[in-house]
């Protein structure tokens, strides 16, 4: 995994080279009209055509079936660039790990749906998610300027998200996002994949999965002992994870995961 790794960092780095050093850069002279004269007519015209890349931050996606690692990959890019960022002179937030978790449906929401046992027995299935919320939050992550941008997580105490419990500050220039449906190939969520920059995919042997998954849901207490983590894991997470596997976006990297002594999966 630590060649992976090394070389995805690289990667980000040099994505992270090509944001600019400040905000300011990020958006046009509002102050010029069209009318003032043709060099603000010209460079208007020109953010327009540009203003993908012209954005403050990059944003990358990390995708993969339950059990794959994808947490952990996403966490542990995002920490070496922090950390690269601060030896070359950098300041404050430059990089964020960012999990989709925060868009899973209230349990209030599941059981207003039709069917809501089902719904609560197959929270983590893609309907079970907040679409339309994570493409928001991914539409401000692309055009936010000069603004913090507020994001939810996950209380697994409470077992309902936490609205705005992160802030991506505004010098912020790489945001990793994970989660099962950043690649997914369904309305809301392709459109929200569109917008990333970059989506690598973390593969793994479902068999492989469906063991980590097995011991973490005993761990997380979800379950009282390993056979009913295993059912879980078969009923639930690798149903969700054939979906993400035969309904996937064209992704820019395709990330072996295996078992290091040094990763702990997540």
């Amino acid at each position: 995994m630590e060649a992976q790794v090394d070389r995805l960092v690289e990667k980000a780095w040099k994505m992270y080279e090509q944001t600019p050093s400040d905000k300011r850069l990020c958006r046009p002279p509002l102050q010029l009209t069209i009318g003032d004269n043709d060099c603000a007519l010209k460079y208007l015209f020109l953010y327009s055509i540009m203003h993908r890349s012209l954005t403050c931050a990059k944003v990358i996606g990390v995708a993969g079936i339950p059990g794959s690692g994808k947490t952990t990959l996403a966490a542990i890019v995002s920490s070496r660039l922090q950390d690269r960022a601060r030896e070359a002179g950098a300041n404050g937030q430059v990089s964020i790990a960012l999990s989709m978790d925060g868009f899973h449906k209230t349990r209030k929401e599941l059981s207003a749906m039709p069917d809501p046992d089902t719904a609560h027995a197959r929270r983590g299935a893609a309907y079970t998610f907040n679409a339309d919320k994570y493409l928001d939050l991914v539409t401000s992550l692309r055009d936010s300027i000069g603004a913090p941008v507020l994001a939810p997580t996950f209380d697994h105490a409470l077992k309902d998200p936490r609205e705005g419990d992160i802030i991506i500050q505004e010098v912020t220039r790489i945001v990793v996002v994970e989660g099962l449906y950043v690649a997914l190939d369904e309305p809301v969520w392709r459109d929200a994949g569109r917008l990333l920059d970059d989506i690598w995919f973390v593969n793994v042997d479902f068999e492989v999965a469906r063991k980590r998954l097995r011991e973490r849901h005993v761990r997380a207490g979800i379950v009282k002992d390993l056979e009913e983590g295993d059912r879980r894991a078969l009923e639930n997470d690798l149903v969700n994870g054939k979906e993400i596997v035969e309904k996937k976006l064209p992704v820019s990297e395709i990330v072996q995961s295996r078992d290091d002594g040094s990763w702990v999966h997540e």
